[in-house]
């Protein structure tokens, strides 16, 4: 492992990479948290929205609730260390989620 300190891609805005330098590891993990939980939101945001530019009706899934609607998606949910399913749909402006279980049915 180098002694020196990565270099930030070259897509990291400039002023971003400054005031990241100047923060504690742990804020740095915190930031990185808050990262990929956004990055997974706008990933969902836009397969929901591309999903309702679809109007074809896809069969209903078996394991379906009879509340959730069949446009529905699964996302994975880290909470706590753990990983879990959700159905997750949007209504309006806001998007749904329902617990659907453990990633690993072990847990």
């Amino acid at each position: 492992m180098s002694y020196s300190p990565p270099d930030p891609p070259r897509e990291v805005p400039a002023d971003i990479a400054s005031k990241l330098d100047e923060q504690s590891p742990e804020v740095l993990r915190q930031i990185a948290r808050f990262a990929e939980e956004l990055a997974e939101h706008r990933e969902r945001e836009a397969r929901l929205a591309e999903n309702e530019e679809d109007k074809e009706v896809e069969e209903r899934p078996d394991d379906l609730p009879d509340d959730v609607p069949a446009k529905a998606t699964i996302t994975i949910k880290e909470i706590n260390d753990n990983r879990y399913y959700y159905w997750q749909w949007r209504e309006g402006d806001s998007v749904t989620s329902k617990y659907k279980g453990p990633v690993n049915p072990d847990e």
